[in-house]
């Protein structure tokens, strides 16, 4: 069909919050705030246009809906980390150009990247790699994104020695390769980034371990100085130890994953990351049997493996003679009526008051006193106890073991002494990069865990389960990571290989979200990460895997 005069029309409507505003076909976003909006255009670090997230100097060719993304949503705040990052490495090469920057572990608003240097990176090496980043902001040095052919982005990547970067677009079956560069820093674009450093306004590095933490404002308040974020001395202990495991399988990077899936080995690779998981609950139940507890809490966000992990835990203490027992606290949840509600007035299904804690901890006692208590029966269907109840007792050998994303809250078993309970908390913290410059998130990793069960198990879609992730995330933040420095042990349920496995199923579901539906955005993103793995089919994961309570045929009835 021919095009219209009308079609090339040199004026387009852009619509915001219902207002359409008259601008000229190729207009850039910023230019477009500035004229119009001139309130939000100093705040904006992109847009997102038809559904679709932009830079801000996005040329704009068509009629279309605009929405603003400030440092107030996650996308803004995704922006603002994906600029520091390049910053980061720019910064690392001008001034110790022998050395190299891989990203590891994020924890909150703080993101982990070990500095590869001769003799290492001292304090005093980190306060000048800050004091360059300052200087890039006050200079307002810009940050230049392009498109190369692969073959070419490919040959820049190698003449580099960036390794990583050039074996991941060997799978990419695009002509195009997205770019940014930074001086003499070039990095796959994953990412909308800002047009300059000036955009930036704070943040903060620090010292930590062999490397260095970046720290971001908190979201909302990009001018408000950075406090650092504590990580929990566990909690890096499992980020070394699993990044240990998977240079011990040969996989430190997507483009290693592939290369065993390409090669046929990816088999291997499956069977030993299962059984460094057996040795680590093996391991567990040894610490359980030393400490002679009555009673296991296993806790954990949500799609971390919380209820497989806790079935492996108790078949490693049967093996060592103990007797598990356990206590489902899905039946001790209010009435609907009695559950708490959130500020907007929404039942919160996440608040520790939704769980009835005055009666679980005076059955928690009388099991540990000998008696037999009658532990109630919730149905979910209707939203209320049922009137039937179990007579439940433990015998002077057995171990309760209760699983539940407040597990580790004193509040939960305040009725069992300290020393009469074990804390476990199970998360699935992945150590997989990229490059070095990007690396695999662990809360993407939970969010398509979480998108695959749902459509397979609870009937809900894919845009359902991204529509309820925001809350998630903030019940989490709210009642479970507080409580996880309690933990006596940390579990990490990642798999090196699972994204492979996951994109098998998690692709096809994603699909089925509208481009018109505003969790689009998000589907769009997850996507495009997907894109860098070769899928992985399911015949090699054993029945008993954590993967296995998310994709289907697990061993365990859940």
């Amino acid at each position: 069909m021919a095009l219209t005069a009308l079609d090339l029309s040199p004026e387009i409507i852009v619509t915001v919050n219902g207002t359409g505003y008259s601008t000229s076909r190729g207009t850039r976003v910023k230019n477009f705030l500035r004229r119009y909006l001139p309130e939000v255009e100093p705040d904006c670090l992109g847009a997102i246009v038809d559904n679709r997230l932009v830079y801000i100097e996005y040329p704009l060719a068509d009629d279309c809906e605009l929405i603003p993304v400030t440092y107030d949503s996650p996308h803004g705040v995704r922006i603002y980390r994906s600029t520091l990052s390049i910053m980061l490495g720019e910064a690392v090469a001008r001034l110790f150009p022998s050395a190299s920057v891989r990203i590891g572990q994020s924890f909150g608003r703080s993101f982990y990247y070990d500095v590869i240097r001769e003799g290492g990176v001292s304090a005093d090496d980190i306060a000048a790699i800050e004091s360059e980043m300052k200087a890039m902001v006050a200079r307002n040095e810009p940050l230049q994104v392009t498109r190369l052919p692969r073959g070419k982005a490919m040959k820049i990547f190698k003449a580099a020695g960036r390794k990583h970067s050039a074996e991941l677009l060997k799978v990419v079956v695009r002509k195009w390769v997205p770019l940014v560069s930074m001086g003499v820093r070039v990095d796959l674009c994953m990412n909308p980034v800002t047009p300059t450093a000036g955009y930036i306004r704070q943040f903060r590095l620090d010292p930590l371990g062999p490397g260095l933490v970046l720290n971001i404002p908190r979201r909302g308040n990009p001018s408000r100085a950075p406090e650092p974020v504590d990580c929990p001395p566990s909690l890096f202990r499992s980020f070394r130890e699993t990044r240990d495991w998977n240079a011990l399988v040969g996989v430190e990077s997507v483009s290693d994953l592939n290369a065993t899936v390409l090669d046929g080995s990816i088999g291997d690779v499956i069977r030993v990351s299962e059984a460094l998981h057996e040795r680590k609950l093996a391991a567990i139940a040894d610490d359980i049997a030393a400490r002679k507890v009555r009673l296991v809490a296993v806790a954990g966000p949500s799609s971390s493996g919380k209820t497989t992990t806790i079935r492996r835990l108790g078949m490693q203490m049967r093996a060592l003679g103990l007797r598990p027992k356990a206590l489902s606290l899905d039946d001790y949840y209010r009435n609907r009526s009695d559950t708490p509600r959130d500020e907007n007035g929404e039942l919160d299904f996440e608040h520790i008051e939704a769980i009835d804690l005055d009666l679980l901890n005076e059955h928690l006692q009388g099991l540990l006193e000998g008696a037999t208590v009658q532990t109630p029966r919730f149905s979910f269907q209707q939203g209320m106890r049922s009137p039937s109840r179990v007579p439940m007792s433990l015998a002077s050998d057995e171990i309760l073991l209760v699983e539940g994303i407040h597990g580790l809250n004193d509040r939960l078993t305040s009725a069992v002494p300290d020393d009469r309970k074990f804390r476990v908390f199970c998360s699935a913290v992945t150590q997989l990069c990229i490059d070095d410059q990007h690396r695999v998130f662990t809360t993407d990793v939970r969010l398509i865990r979480r998108i695959v069960r749902d459509r397979h198990f609870r009937g809900y879609s894919a845009a359902d389960t991204l529509r309820l992730w925001p809350k998630v995330r903030a019940g989490e933040k709210k009642w479970i990571f507080p409580w996880q420095d309690r933990a006596d042990v940390f579990f990490n349920s990642t798999l090196v290989y699972e994204p492979a496995v996951l994109k098998v199923f998690a692709e096809r579901f994603l699909i089925e979200v509208s481009d018109t539906d505003p969790v689009w955005v998000e589907a769009e993103r997850l996507l495009k990460f997907l894109r860098f793995f070769v899928p992985v089919f399911t015949d090699d994961v054993p029945g008993t895997s954590i993967i296995r309570e998310f994709v289907g045929e697990s061993s365990f009835r859940y």
